[in-house]
């Protein structure tokens, strides 16, 4: 930390809010400004500042999976384009898993802020672009065994110069999709959310001077070490180990291990991967940014939410990431699964190694799955190329203090389901159903999150789905004697039959929860069902007043209400 005399607390605590309100406000041009569902419903992007060492300064409340690998990003970038290169107006994109960038989809663009001709920041906006290339629509190649599957890599480049279009990079990236004019628009509302923070970081440079600024960055840098600091002493010295499976990687059957060792000594904290899997042939691997920001992200939820979230948190986090295995893929493996499937598996794998040490802030295991379908096709109005991202909800884990939520997005995404309304008017897809299931949070005092189940009826075009999901049969374990969170499935029904089949049954598939390219034709219908989150303590403890209203509520079966938490009747109290 800085040996710089105290910093000045209100002018610190005004410069990390202003930041972060630009962030929002960044965010919220991206939204607006976007052409597809998952950015502009969905909410699959973040919005960040950073330093010119790459450390990151503010960030906004959208998808957690991203925040980690920011300063990763910048410091590659800059290996890449030195800082006497860029100049005001310059726009990089980069989405290269292998040049520190997340999973292929996400694409970074940072823009740098100069002032007085010098260079004092980035403003960088990070968003998971529906359509990229590669063996399938939509990117999530179930079945990929390399990373030239799963579709364009870009290294950094610039995208705009003085801040005028680079004509020959434009056409490279939308020669390489099946939507050019939606990733178009895409790219656009991400610059133009670098714009927004270019304009929103100049004005707080220029009121309140560079000396200041550069200074009070040091000083919030060093309150967020310090605070995370405190927060990791209080943890009682040790190491806390935990263990979680992929099921299958979509090519085999075979689960993969993901090991954690929590090492808290005083005030640092070393999170060591050793003895996870090696990498998989399919791609459900991790990059080495998936794996910072999975370990920060785990550690975040169970720290002070109040300490602002900047590389200085970071600081007393070290993380152990053997190359070659599951949570740091060597080239050219796949891994566009690793930063859906994954991070959220060690996330959690972080929490469960620490809720010896800390019970009153830790979860069970939420659904650790985004149940990703991605789907492609022609429409027959206009005979343009469609192609859709969409997530499901699952359930998260029960707490000591409360049941886990229902129907929530995975702990690394924070995003927002596509409206029904909104699905329907977009793509040949009808919902014809959109439910909670029922018995499919773990039980427990706590019970886990219920799961969603959503049935889809495809009307007027042949469509191309893909899938990347998980625990079809690992479920979300439970904790201090919580039962586990119901399973996830997938089922195809045939137009004209009635006949609900899994997928693997279906079409010959490996796995039935990572797949390509199946074929659902006018009049098919496809079932998606979540996991449910895993309970906390003993159901028996439970009391009778929840059973009850739970069962009233539907969110409970008659029998589990009996069997399990020990109702004599229905109106017992």
């Amino acid at each position: 930390m800085s040996d710089q005399p105290d910093a000045d607390m209100v002018t610190m605590s005004i410069i990390d809010s202003t930041m972060t309100a630009i962030c929002r406000e960044m965010g919220i041009t991206l939204m607006r400004t976007s052409y597809s569902t998952i950015f502009n419903e969905a909410l699959d992007f973040t919005c960040a500042l950073a330093a010119p060492d790459g450390q990151m300064i503010a960030q906004a409340e959208f998808c957690p999976s991203m925040i980690g690998g920011v300063p990763l990003l910048v410091r590659s970038c800059v290996l890449e384009i030195p800082l006497e290169e860029w100049e005001p107006g310059d726009v990089v994109v980069h989405n290269d898993p292998y040049r520190g960038g997340l999973h292929s989809p996400e694409h970074t663009l940072i823009q740098p802020v100069f002032v007085d001709g010098e260079l004092m920041a980035f403003a960088m906006t990070i968003g998971h672009l529906v359509e990229i290339g590669g063996m399938v629509p939509g990117a999530f190649a179930g079945e990929a065994t390399e990373i030239f599957h799963e579709g364009i890599r870009v290294p950094p480049v610039f995208i705009k110069k003085h801040g005028k279009d680079v004509d020959e990079v434009w056409k490279l990236l939308l020669a390489n999709v099946r939507t050019p004019r939606f990733n178009y628009g895409d790219l656009r509302a991400l610059i133009a959310g670098t714009d927004v923070g270019v304009r929103g970081l100049d004005n707080v440079i220029n009121k309140y001077g560079k000396e200041t600024f550069r200074q009070t960055l040091a000083d919030l840098l060093d309150y967020s070490e310090s605070r995370m600091r405190a927060e990791i002493q209080a943890i009682p010295d040790g190491k806390y180990t935990f263990s979680d499976e992929v099921e299958d990687d979509g090519i085999d059957k075979t689960p993969y291990t993901i090991n954690v060792a929590v090492h808290i000594n005083g005030d640092e904290a070393v999170i060591d991967y050793t003895g996870t899997s090696p990498q998989a042939k399919g791609p459900i691997n991790a990059t080495l940014g998936v794996s910072y920001s999975a370990a920060y992200n785990g550690m975040l939820h169970v720290t002070d939410e109040s300490i602002p979230t900047n590389s200085g948190c970071f600081r007393p986090i070290r993380v152990v990431s053997p190359p070659g295995t599951l949570l740091n893929v060597d080239y050219p493996a796949p891994e566009v699964g690793g930063n859906t499937e994954t991070h959220c598996k060690i996330a959690g794998a972080v929490i469960g190694a620490l809720s010896p040490a800390m019970p009153d802030r830790t979860m069970a295991a939420e659904g650790a799955t985004h149940t990703n379908f991605v789907f492609g096709g022609t429409d027959q109005e206009s005979g343009e190329a469609f192609v859709c991202y969409a997530i499901e909800l699952s359930g998260w884990g029960g707490r000591d203090f409360a049941d886990g939520n229902d129907a929530t997005d995975s702990i690394n995404g924070n995003c927002r389901v596509i409206p029904v309304e909104v699905f329907e008017t977009r793509f040949p897809l009808q919902c014809e159903s959109y439910i909670m299931v029922e018995d499919s949070g773990g039980a427990g005092r706590h019970r886990g999150g219920l799961s969603t189940q959503r049935t889809l009826k495809s009307l007027s075009t042949e469509i191309t789905g893909s899938q990347m999901s998980d625990r079809h049969h690992n479920r979300a374990w439970g904790l201090y004697g919580g039962q586990s969170g119901g399973v996830a499935g997938t089922w195809h029904m045939a137009a004209n039959t009635v006949e609900w089949r899994t997928i693997d049954d279906a079409f010959g598939k490996v796995s039935p929860s990572k797949w390509s390219n199946v074929t659902i034709a006018p009049g098919d219908r496809i079932r998606f069902q979540t996991p449910g989150g895993g309970g906390w303590g003993n159901p028996q403890e439970r009391a009778r007043t929840q059973v009850a209203e739970d069962l009233a509520e539907g969110y409970i079966s008659a029998k589990t209400a009996h069997e399990i938490y020990g109702l004599e009747a229905a109106g017992d109290d």
